[in-house]
């Protein structure tokens, strides 16, 4: 059974267009289905506004979906209470994309890495202070730091501060939601390679949300590719990147600039009217599925 499962979720948003006009609807998550095995690093990937944070938070119910099923360990999330959730999210966490953003600047950092342990009332005070000094010494800080502020710190620290305060309540479903799209290149290879090691040593699973399809090659076993709220390819990672199906996949892949600068890739230009977004995904080999 999949740790997760999604099941045709959607979520639609209605934008006034003044007093008089009539309202309209963005539908920012169309039908999405999928689902992600137990120690499975699964990718979502897409242009900004495809639908993949929306999604993202849908699942934890950070936004409420409009419809749809998601199902974690074979539980219904979306029937749940606001206390059964509440339970639910030590198992299901999220590291969001801005570091600069995610962080109370006036909270002291161990205050932050400690606060889901005081939510959920785990441990005395003492534990709790243990536990968040093993959390910095797990994603490579110094625990004697726990008493700065966020401001004290790099872009690429204070993104591991968020892991570690993901991970205080041994969750076994992460998601990352760009987490290291606003760091320097330099510091997004550090942060990825704590990621995979972590999910190693603690048997992870991760929803990696990302337009960095490089990396998304690197990191990822299978990869869906989203187009205006919906999924419109899904395939193994090596499949997708070595064989892709749909005109937006295609179009996508060839825009990833190439390492060699006497090398030149032919960019595949992406007619929007090659897309039907009403296709459904069928399967077109090897577990290879595609809105075609």
């Amino acid at each position: 059974m999949p740790l997760l499962e999604v099941s045709h979720l959607t979520k639609h948003f209605t934008r006034s267009k003044g007093w008089f006009a009539t309202p309209s609807i963005v539908k920012a998550v169309d039908d999405v289905s999928f689902a992600i095995e137990k120690g499975e690093t699964f990718g979502l990937v897409g242009e900004s506004g495809s639908g993949k944070t929306t999604t993202g938070r849908c699942i934890l119910r950070l936004i409420e979906p409009s419809s749809g099923d998601v199902r974690f360990a074979g539980e219904d999330v979306l029937a749940f209470s606001p206390q059964r959730m509440r339970a639910a999210r030590r198992d299901m966490q999220i590291v969001f994309q801005d570091p600069y953003a995610s962080l109370n600047p006036r909270m002291r950092v161990g205050a932050i890495v400690e606060e889901p342990l005081v939510i959920h009332k785990v441990g005395t005070d003492a534990e709790r202070r243990m536990h968040v000094a093993d959390l910095f010494s797990l994603v490579g800080l110094d625990p004697s730091w726990v008493a700065r502020y966020p401001h004290e710190f790099s872009g690429g620290q204070r993104q591991r501060i968020g892991l570690a305060r993901a991970l205080a309540l041994n969750p076994s479903l992460v998601i990352a939601d760009e987490p290291v799209s606003a760091l320097d290149v330099s510091v997004q290879a550090q942060v990825v390679n704590l990621l995979l090691e972590l999910q190693e040593r603690l048997k992870l699973t991760y929803l990696f949300i990302a337009h960095d399809l490089r990396l998304v090659e690197h990191i990822c076993d299978r990869v869906a590719v989203m187009y205006r709220g919906r999924i419109v390819e899904l395939a193994a990672a090596r499949e997708l990147f070595a064989s892709p199906r749909h005109p937006y996949t295609q179009a996508l892949l060839s825009a990833i600039p190439v390492v060699d600068p006497a090398a030149r890739r032919a960019r595949i230009p992406f007619d929007q009217t090659q897309a039907n977004l009403g296709a459904p995904l069928r399967d077109v080999g090897a577990g290879h599925y595609a809105a075609i």
